[in-house]
C-alpha cells in the first residue's frame, strides 16, 4: 500500500514539475485564440539562418496578455472574411537573438543568402538594422504574422517571402502588384486599428503600442 502510495505521489510531482510555466503577464496564444494559426520558423529550418534557433523547443507562441488580446481583436475581426492570422514568430528569447549575432559575424555562413539577402551584403546586415543584439521581440509583444486564406489554406500573396531582407520588404515600397498592395494594406490596417505599429523595414513586424515589459529582455525558452 506505502509503495503504491509512494508511485502515486511520484506520478503527480513529476506531471506538476512537466507543465510548462510561464513568467507573470505572459500566455500561450492558441489557449486564448484557438484559431490562431502558428508556423514558427525559427523552431525549423526555415529561416535564413537554414537551422533551428537556440531557444525554439517547441512551435507555439507565446505573447505577453496584453498583446494577445489585442491580437484577439484582430483575428475575430479577419474571421469574417475566411482569413486567419499566422503567426512566423512572437516571443523571442534573448539566446535566440544572441545565436543571430554570432552567426551574422561569420562572414563565410552564406548558405541562405540567395533565398534571404540577395541583395545585401552579409557583413551590412547589422548596419541595415536586420539584425541587432537586442530584440523588441524579447519584451514579449512583438510578432511577425501575415494572413492566410482559410478556404486555400495558403498566404496572402505579400510580395516577399517573411525574413526577405531587402527594400522590397519595405511598408512603403509600391514596385508591387495592385494584389499584392491590397494584401498589404489590408495587413497593416486591420493591425494598425487594434493597437499595434509597424516596423517599415518589415511588412511582417509589429508591435503592441504601451507594451506591457517594454524594459525588459526576456530569455526563458519557448517551450
Amino acid at each position: 500500500m506505502k509503495f503504491k502510495l509512494l508511485i502515486f505521489l511520484v506520478f503527480i510531482l513529476n506531471f506538476c514539475f512537466s507543465q510548462n510555466t510561464l513568467p507573470k503577464g505572459f500566455v500561450y496564444v492558441e489557449s486564448v485564440i484557438p484559431s490562431i494559426q502558428v508556423d514558427l520558423k525559427y523552431f525549423s529550418f526555415e529561416n535564413f539562418i537554414g537551422k533551428p534557433i537556440d531557444g525554439y523547443n517547441k512551435d507555439v507562441a507565446i505573447l505577453s496578455e496584453a498583446a494577445t488580446l489585442a491580437l484577439k481583436e484582430v483575428q475575430n475581426e479577419l474571421k469574417a472574411y475566411n482569413l486567419s492570422i499566422l503567426i512566423y514568430d512572437a516571443y523571442r528569447p534573448q539566446r535566440a537573438v544572441n545565436n543571430f549575432v554570432l552567426w551574422a559575424k561569420d562572414f563565410n555562413d552564406t548558405i541562405n543568402k540567395q533565398q534571404y539577402y540577395p541583395d545585401v551584403s552579409k557583413k551590412d546586415l547589422f548596419k541595415h538594422e536586420y539584425i541587432a543584439s537586442r530584440s523588441g521581440h524579447s519584451k514579449g509583444s512583438t510578432l511577425d504574422i501575415t494572413i492566410v486564406d482559410n478556404l486555400s489554406c495558403e498566404p496572402l500573396d505579400m510580395g516577399t517571402p517573411y525574413d526577405f531582407f531587402g527594400k522590397e520588404s519595405w511598408v512603403e515600397n509600391t514596385n508591387l502588384t495592385f494584389q499584392q498592395l491590397a494584401n498589404r494594406m489590408l495587413l497593416q490596417t486591420v493591425m494598425r486599428k487594434h493597437g499595434f505599429r509597424y516596423y517599415p523595414q518589415e511588412w511582417w513586424h509589429f508591435t503592441l503600442r504601451g507594451e506591457p515589459f517594454p524594459n525588459t529582455y526576456f530569455d526563458f525558452v519557448v517551450e
